[in-house]
């Protein structure tokens, strides 16, 4: 009886479900989510050629972009760009949507 006990299978676990295991016992959801943010900004400004440094603090984005014309047009999409950034973050699966630290995009500051 005891030799069944050790062949029972266990529950399979989806891919998805794994991966979130494994980043909350690493306690990585925080450095991993704010790379999302970073790539989210990539993808909804279309300006990573023109970015120079990146840094998310407290739901705000802080951009510092090489040209003063690209930063002029971004600074007039940004309501665009948050509402792009937002909706890209909340359809991938690695960002962890209830980390307290690192959450979704409130507002752009463009330097």
């Amino acid at each position: 009886m005891a030799s069944d006990d050790k062949l029972r299978r266990k529950k399979a676990l989806d891919m998805d479900e794994v991966v979130k295991m494994f980043i909350d016992s690493m306690k990585i959801s925080a450095g991993l989510n704010t790379q999302r943010v970073f790539e989210a900004w990539d993808k909804a400004s279309h300006a990573a050629h023109y970015t120079l440094n990146k840094f998310y603090r407290d739901g705000t984005l802080f951009v510092t972009i090489s040209s003063s014309m690209i930063r002029n047009q971004l600074y007039f999409q940004q309501a665009d760009i948050i509402a792009e950034m937002n909706r890209i973050l909340k359809e991938d699966n690695l960002f962890t949507k209830d980390d307290p630290r690192v959450g979704y995009v409130t507002k752009i500051v463009l330097k």
